[in-house]
């Protein structure tokens, strides 16, 4: 036994330790429970559009609308649209899912705060998480483009995997779009200048992803990609 798993032995007893492997077996269990009931729900949707952005964003704002209007111009040409089901953009889009009445998928993340699903997600396809990657594997196998609003750590969190997904080729590439030039500009910037500059991304790492200003634009793109590539499941 190594000297650190004697300090980990001392700060627990031999009963505790037993416990605290107990609870990762049936851990597993219960993350097999959120795949399989995820996987039902969502494979009987159809294609999908996942739509990303902050639950911050005030009702009545530019990016709420603009996240409204993409997801009802989105729901128009047959896709449905999955968020995260929580308010600000996920609302937005659910709202404009709702309006052209189309699919309004959420997939919610128990959290100490903004936890209850918005009022626009369809009773029948709201679906409740315990787990971060159960419910991000959900956002990408089941959607056939990713569209990103401005947001936090965890609309970043979502484009970077993505991103590197594609890059690594574990995954399909799909149309990924940036809504709202003024602010993803800095961001492109600094994978241009600093990311690419000094070698850490190749240049066609750069096109894996488009800006867009306007929800037209948005949805022409994925229109644009699908005239080229067939509709499939992304795993």
């Amino acid at each position: 036994m190594s000297s650190d798993d004697s300090k980990i032995r001392k700060a627990f007893s031999d009963k505790n330790w037993q416990e605290v492997r107990a609870d990762d077996t049936w851990q597993v269990f219960k993350i097999m429970a959120e795949f399989v009931e995820g996987f039902e729900k969502m494979s009987k949707i159809g294609p999908c559009v996942s739509i990303f952005g902050s639950a911050r964003t005030q009702p009545a704002t530019e990016y709420y609308n603009l996240a409204e209007e993409i997801a009802y111009l989105i729901t128009r040409e047959g896709y449905g649209v999955i968020t995260g089901g929580g308010p600000g953009i996920m609302e937005a889009s659910n709202k404009g899912a709702q309006r052209a009445g189309g699919k309004s998928v959420g997939v919610n993340i128990k959290l100490p705060f903004e936890q209850q699903s918005n009022r626009f997600v369809d009773l029948d396809k709201n679906i409740n998480f315990d787990y971060f990657f159960v419910r991000k594997v959900m956002f990408i196998k089941y959607a056939q483009g990713f569209v990103f609003l401005p947001g936090g750590f965890g609309t970043l969190d979502e484009l970077f995997e993505a991103l590197t997904l594609i890059q690594t080729s574990k995954i399909g590439r799909f149309p990924i779009i940036l809504a709202g030039k003024n602010y993803w500009a800095g961001l492109y910037d600094w994978m241009k200048d600093t990311l690419l500059d000094m070698g850490k991304i190749s240049p066609e790492d750069l096109e894996l992803f488009v800006m867009a200003d306007t929800a037209q634009e948005t949805v022409d793109y994925i229109n644009n990609f699908y005239k080229k590539y067939a509709l499939k499941p992304n795993f």
